[in-house]
C-alpha cells in the first residue's frame, strides 16, 4: 500500500514536472526562443507567472570593472532581450518593470543564454516603489488658500532645479534630526537644511499655510497611500534604448554637465574621455569608455571659500562637503579637443577695470559691466595636462560654440564671448573677449543709435534696451544668430541676438513671448536650435515643450514688436505626466529644466530630434521629426532611480559602424546624489543612450 501511494505521489510530481516544462517550452516557441547572441551578449526570454513580459527592463550590473558599470535593455514585444556589448566581467542581472518587483539578480557572463523569471507585484504599493517620483508627487493635494494652485505648483517646482520631489529621500522624512512636534514641524525643519538651507526655507515658507500640503502628503505615505495609476511601459521605438552608465566623481560631488565632443564635428575625439563639470567638488571627472576607467582632475582657482560654514545636514552632519572655490558648472570641448569650463578664478567683486565704465574698452564704452561676476572661463588641454586662466567681464554659465571659433555665454541683460584664436595668438583676456546687451530696433529704422533704458518709456524716435535672462544659449546654424531663454515663472521671453559684422555698434535684438493661450503656466529654461533654424524652449511651469520659427512671423522689428506680436510661430508639445491630485492638466508634477537637438543623429533617433531632461521622471521627454508629423517619447533611465538630466552631448564614434557607433552622453545632475536609490554613498553617473533599430540588434 505505502508503495502503491509513493508510485502515485511520484507520478503526480512528474507530471507536474511536465506540465510545468510544456508551460515554459510553450511560452519559449510563441517568445522565438532561443534568442540569438554573440559573444559580448548576454541573451534570453523574460517569463512571469503571466507570460513574457513585454517592455520591462533588464539591468545588469557589475563592480568586476574598474569603475561600477551597469548595462540596461528594455524586452520586446515577446519578452526577448539582448544586452550587447558587455565589457568581459561577471555580472548580476535582475529585471525591473512596471506591475512588476524587481527579480531575484543572477550571475553571468558575455556570451550567456539567460532565461529571466520577473516577479509580478503582489500588490500596487509593492508595485510603486520603482515609480517615478512624478507619480509619488501626484498624491499630494494643494489646498485653497491665499495663493492659487498655480502658483503653489510653480514655488514647489522651484524645488526640481535641485533635487526630485517624490523620490524616496522626499516622500519618507529621514528620523535622523530627531522627534518634531508634527508632520509640518518636520517639513519646517528638513526645508532649512544643508547650503542651500536659506533659500529653500525661504521658497518653502513664501507658500504661507499651504505649505501644510506636504506634510498631509508625507502623512498619506506613511499610512499606506500610493499612486494607483502606474506608468506606461515603454513602447515602440523606446524599446529599442540602450542604456551604458558609469560611476564618476565622489559620494559628495554635485551636478555636472558633460562634453563628449565638438558639437560642431561630432566625429572629434571619437571613442575618446568624457568630461564632465562637477560643480559641488572643485573638480572635473573624466571617463574613459574603452578603458571603463574613472578619474578626476582638480579645477585650480584662487577665488575665496564658498558654503565653508552650512547646517547640518540629515546625510553628512556638519562635514564641510559643499566648500568649494571654483564651483565649476558649465563645459564644452573646442575643435582641437580643448577643455572650456566656466569657474571661479577670483572674487566675484575683483571685476577688471577694463570692464568698467571709463575704460577704453570699445564694448565697456558702448555697455560697462561693473560686476559682480560669478564665474569666468578656464580651458583644460588634454595633451598638456594644463589649465589656462581667462578672466571675463561677463559671468559665464552654459555656453556653446558659434561654428566660427568664439565660445558664447548667456547672462543676465547680456551675452558675452571669447574668441579662441584671437586668445591663442595674443594671450590677452581684454582684447579676445566681447559682449552685447540686448537692444531692440524700436524705431524701425534697421541699425542700433540712440536707446531708452528698460525703465524709461519708450520713445517712437529711438531704440529700447530690455532687461533680459540668458540662463539657456543657442546659436543658430542658419545664420549664426544668438538665443537666449531666461529662467524662472516670470520669465516668459526669447531673445535674439544679432552681433553683427563690427560688434557692439552693428548689434540688435529681437523678443518674442508665446501668446497666453499656449502657454498656460509660465516658467521658461533651455533652449537649441535645429538645423533648419526653428528654436526649441522648454518651459518649466508647464511641463512642455514649443517651437518658434521666426520664418513665419509677419513682423520682425518696429514699434508693434512688442513681444508677442508673432502668435504665429509657436508650436506646443505637450509632454505626458501626472498631475498633483485634483488639478487641472497643466499642474503637472514633472518639470523639463535643458533642451538639446540632436542634429547630426548621434542618438539613432534620426536628425533634428529634440531632448529635454525630465527631471522629476527620470528621463529625457523626447520630440522626433517623422516627416511633416512629430511624435513624442519618453526614454527613461529605470535605475538607478533619481536620474536628472541638465546637458547632453552626442558624439558619433564610428560613422560607417550603424547605431554602435553613435550616442548620446549625458549625467546624473541633481545637488543631491545621496537621493538616488542607492542612498548616502552613492556616486553621480556618466550615462551613455544609445537607440539601436530593433530590442534584438546586437
Amino acid at each position: 500500500m505505502k508503495w502503491r501511494m509513493n508510485r502515485r505521489m511520484g507520478l503526480l510530481a512528474v507530471a507536474s514536472v511536465l506540465v510545468a516544462s510544456f508551460t515554459w517550452l510553450h511560452a519559449q516557441q510563441q517568445s522565438g526562443s532561443p534568442v540569438a547572441i554573440v559573444a559580448d551578449n548576454i541573451g534570453g526570454v523574460v517569463m512571469s507567472s503571466k507570460g513574457p513580459e513585454a517592455g520591462v527592463w533588464v539591468i545588469a550590473e557589475t563592480t568586476d570593472l574598474p569603475t561600477k558599470f551597469v548595462k540596461i535593455v528594455v524586452t520586446d514585444d515577446q519578452g526577448r532581450y539582448v544586452l550587447p556589448e558587455l565589457p568581459q566581467a561577471n555580472y548580476q542581472v535582475f529585471v525591473r518593470g512596471y506591475g512588476l518587483v524587481d527579480s531575484q539578480r543572477l550571475p553571468a557572463r558575455p556570451g550567456q543564454q539567460l532565461n529571466l523569471k520577473a516577479v509580478v507585484a503582489p500588490d500596487g504599493r509593492a508595485a510603486a516603489q520603482v515609480y517615478p517620483a512624478d507619480y509619488w508627487l501626484s498624491l499630494m493635494e494643494i489646498p485653497k488658500g491665499e495663493q492659487s494652485e498655480k502658483e503653489v505648483v510653480l514655488k514647489t517646482k522651484e524645488c526640481f532645479s535641485c533635487h526630485q520631489v517624490g523620490d524616496l529621500a522626499t516622500r519618507e522624512l529621514t528620523k535622523n534630526l530627531g522627534s518634531d512636534t508634527s508632520s509640518l514641524d518636520a517639513w519646517d525643519q528638513h526645508t532649512m537644511m544643508g547650503p542651500s538651507g536659506p533659500g529653500m526655507r525661504a521658497a518653502f515658507q513664501s507658500i504661507g499655510a499651504q505649505r501644510k500640503a506636504y506634510a498631509d502628503w508625507t502623512d498619506r505615505i506613511a499610512a499606506g497611500a500610493y499612486p494607483k495609476e502606474a506608468p506606461p511601459r515603454p513602447t515602440g521605438l523606446e524599446r529599442n534604448l540602450v542604456i551604458s552608465m558609469w560611476d564618476w566623481a565622489m559620494p559628495t560631488s554635485r551636478r555636472a554637465d558633460v562634453a563628449a565632443t565638438d558639437e560642431d564635428t561630432p566625429t572629434m575625439n571619437a571613442n575618446g574621455p568624457v568630461y564632465g563639470a562637477i560643480q559641488g567638488s572643485d573638480v572635473m571627472a573624466v571617463l574613459d569608455p574603452r578603458e571603463n576607467t574613472t578619474s578626476v582632475i582638480k579645477v585650480p582657482s584662487s577665488a575665496p571659500l564658498i558654503d565653508a560654514h552650512t547646517p547640518a545636514s540629515p546625510y553628512w552632519g556638519t562635514e564641510k562637503i559643499w566648500q568649494r572655490s571654483a564651483d565649476p558648472r558649465s563645459v564644452a570641448m573646442d575643435s582641437r579637443g580643448r577643455v572650456w569650463i566656466t569657474a571661479r578664478i577670483r572674487a566675484p567683486q575683483q571685476q577688471p577695470a577694463f570692464c568698467k565704465d571709463g575704460s577704453i574698452n570699445r564694448f565697456a564704452k558702448y555697455f560697462p559691466i561693473p560686476g559682480p561676476s560669478a564665474r569666468q572661463v578656464e580651458i583644460y588641454d588634454p595633451k598638456t595636462n594644463q589649465f589656462t586662466l581667462i578672466d571675463t567681464c561677463f559671468a559665464a554659465d552654459h555656453n556653446h560654440f558659434d561654428g566660427k571659433g568664439s565660445i558664447v555665454f548667456g547672462q543676465k541683460d547680456a551675452i558675452g564671448w571669447v574668441d579662441a584664436a584671437m586668445f591663442d595668438k595674443t594671450h590677452d583676456a581684454a582684447a579676445s573677449q566681447g559682449w552685447i546687451p540686448a537692444v531692440l530696433d524700436t524705431n524701425g529704422d534697421g541699425k542700433i543709435t540712440e536707446w531708452t533704458e528698460p525703465d524709461q518709456p519708450i520713445d517712437p524716435k529711438k531704440d529700447h534696451r530690455i532687461e533680459f535672462g540668458c540662463y539657456g544659449i543657442a546659436v543658430s546654424p542658419t545664420d549664426g544668430s544668438l538665443w537666449c531663454s531666461g529662467i524662472g515663472v516670470k520669465d516668459t521671453t526669447l531673445v535674439r541676438i544679432e552681433k553683427g559684422a563690427n560688434p557692439p555698434q552693428s548689434s540688435k535684438a529681437e523678443v518674442y513671448a508665446p501668446p497666453a493661450d499656449k502657454m498656460p503656466l509660465p516658467g521658461s529654461g533651455g533652449v537649441a536650435i535645429d538645423s533648419n533654424g526653428v528654436v526649441w524652449q522648454n518651459w518649466r511651469g508647464a511641463h512642455q515643450m514649443m517651437s518658434f520659427d521666426r520664418r513665419k512671423c509677419k513682423v520682425l522689428n518696429g514699434p508693434t514688436a512688442t513681444g508677442q506680436h508673432c502668435p504665429e510661430g509657436w508650436t506646443v508639445y505637450k509632454a505626458s505626466g501626472p498631475t498633483f491630485h485634483g488639478a487641472p492638466d497643466d499642474l503637472s508634477t514633472d518639470m523639463l529644466y535643458m533642451t538639446e537637438v540632436d542634429r547630426d543623429d548621434a542618438l539613432g533617433l534620426g536628425k533634428d530630434v529634440v531632448l529635454s531632461g525630465d527631471v522629476n521622471a527620470d528621463s529625457f521627454f523626447v520630440v522626433v521629426p517623422q516627416g511633416a508629423q512629430m511624435t513624442t517619447l519618453t526614454l527613461r533611465v529605470p535605475y538607478p532611480m533619481g536620474f536628472a538630466a541638465r546637458a547632453a552631448s552626442g558624439r558619433i564614434d564610428g560613422p560607417n559602424a550603424g547605431w554602435k557607433g553613435r550616442a548620446l552622453w549625458s549625467s546624473y545632475s541633481m545637488y543631491t546624489p545621496w537621493h538616488q536609490e542607492g542612498g548616502k554613498g552613492s556616486r553621480l553617473k556618466i550615462v551613455k543612450f544609445q537607440v539601436r533599430p530593433d530590442p534584438l540588434a546586437k
